[in-house]
């Protein structure tokens, strides 16, 4: 086995899910399991369900109050939701009551 050829088993495995076609629904699932994560505790409980779709992020809320607040937020929450999964799948976000 040739060293000089060798690549790090982490690019071996982005480039095997990228081929395969798995890279982004991978990606997609991140974006929803970080959502509690990345919003915080009181914002996940008041999440009833979240789903990423062509790039935009719809998420169904049991408050209207948070509703407002978030719907004040959209960009950043596009901001951080891209920068947790380290590339832009989030493109927009709706939210619903």
């Amino acid at each position: 086995m040739n060293r000089q050829n060798a690549l790090p088993i982490g690019d071996i495995l982005v480039q095997y899910l990228r081929e395969s076609g798995l890279e982004k629904p991978l990606m997609e699932r991140e974006v929803v399991a970080s959502w509690g994560e990345v919003m915080g505790p009181l914002v996940a409980q008041l999440t009833r369900k979240i789903e990423l779709k062509d790039g935009t992020l719809f998420i169904r809320l049991s408050s209207a109050a948070l509703k407002a607040q978030l719907f004040e937020c959209r960009r950043d929450i596009v901001r951080k939701m891209n920068e947790k999964v380290g590339c832009e799948i989030v493109n927009d976000v709706r939210l619903l009551g």
